[in-house]
């Protein structure tokens, strides 16, 4: 299985891009030898449009152009499900399983995702109930794949 991040919005050169580069590279280590063929960001220039409702749906088109078909389609947003990490990853390993060919993770930007994003992803999943900026969203979210990965493997990285 593929899997994907599709991020309105630039990580700039610093400590997220560092961090974001050091999970990205034990996932890729990592999820190969489980079954997960590529890992992939794709990164999106914010909407110039004035009003949020144009901005979302111009970055939704954009996020859209990017989801192949068939693909299980995953919203990071504050409105979605707090999971634990043992339950991610069961997601995680049952759409591999099932012969998923493409996981997709979608970033909103400042405006988040559009409602018809929203309503197309398989599953809504938050980092609590707080707002978080999108270069810190990427980081746990790609921590939270390379500790997905270590689950599935039996790696004592995840202590819970």
């Amino acid at each position: 299985m593929r899997v994907a991040v599709i991020a309105v919005g630039r990580l700039k050169q610093g400590p997220e891009r560092e961090l974001a580069d050091r999970y990205f590279e034990r996932f890729d280590e990592a999820g190969r030898k489980l079954g997960f063929r590529e890992l992939a960001i794709h990164e999106l220039p914010e909407s110039r449009a004035r009003d949020a409702a144009t901005r979302m749906a111009e970055e939704a088109a954009a996020i859209s152009a990017h989801i192949p078909d068939k693909s299980i389609l995953v919203a990071l947003d504050e409105r979605g499900q707090n999971l634990d990490s043992t339950v991610f990853a069961r997601h995680l390993g049952r759409w591999r399983d099932e012969g998923a060919g493409h996981t997709i993770f979608v970033i909103g930007g400042a405006d988040g995702l559009s409602p018809e994003l929203r309503r197309k992803a398989k599953l809504a999943i938050a980092f609590g109930s707080a707002t978080w900026p999108h270069q810190m969203v990427r980081v746990m979210l790609l921590e939270q794949l390379y500790r997905a990965a270590t689950i599935l493997a039996g790696h004592p990285y995840h202590r819970a």
